[in-house]
């Protein structure tokens, strides 16, 4: 049974820099309170129901990049208004006609509570058509990106991993990450303030790109 955590209801959408909204709910690996992964990333994500292709595609994909994310400190946990029962037959349906395990727990949220407690869903909605985001929360539990998909289009998981990697790099505001970012490349440094900061500046003064001093994970 999902229950979200009294005060936990969103007005609206999560915006970035909310605190992502606790909850206590069966998962295919036992319950789970959303608060039991703070001290670490956490990519939450949705998909609108079981045994869909293009959710079964995303699924494969996770569990073969899920030392990946390990590796980054960053667990995977995903949700769907499915039944705890209808997740385990999906689970092993994946498990022996492909071959692959899936390593990362899946909420039942037949009631829509969760989805509804982080915006996912219109106060009225009576499904899950629209069920399908995705959050970065970092280990304090705020949300640090969101990214929404249409129920047509599969996420990219290089680009999840990517996205992770350019939150964590920047996470302590010394350095912001430009586009298409990946671990190795230059990142930005913060632009002067002051008149005298931008004649006194080297190189393009509102592009100070330079090569990244810290090593890649």
């Amino acid at each position: 049974m999902t229950s979200p955590i009294p005060n936990a209801t969103a007005p609206h959408p999560l915006r970035i820099g909310d605190t992502a909204p606790d909850f206590h709910a069966r998962t295919s690996q036992g319950e789970v309170r959303l608060s039991d992964f703070r001290g670490r990333w956490l990519l939450f994500f949705s998909h609108p129901a079981d045994f869909t292709p293009v959710c079964t595609s995303e699924f494969l994909a996770l569990a073969r990049e899920y030392s990946r994310f390990e590796a980054m400190d960053c667990a995977l946990l995903g949700l769907s208004v499915d039944s705890l029962y209808s997740h385990l037959a999906w689970l092993e349906a994946i498990r022996t006609r492909f071959g692959v395990e899936i390593p990362f727990p899946v909420v039942e949220d037949p009631s829509m509570a969760v989805g509804h407690a982080y915006g996912m869903l219109a106060a009225d909605a009576h499904d899950s058509a629209t069920v399908r985001a995705t959050y970065f929360i970092d280990p304090t539990g705020l949300v640090r990106a969101i990214i929404w998909y249409p129920m047509s289009v599969g996420r990219s998981v290089d680009e999840l991993l990517r996205l992770l990697a350019a939150l964590q790099r920047s996470d302590n505001g010394e350095v912001m990450t430009p586009e298409g970012w990946r671990p190795g490349d230059d990142v930005l440094t913060p632009v002067p303030l002051t008149q005298d900061g931008v004649r006194d500046a080297q190189g393009c003064w509102f592009y100070p790109a330079t090569p990244d001093q810290s090593p890649p994970k």
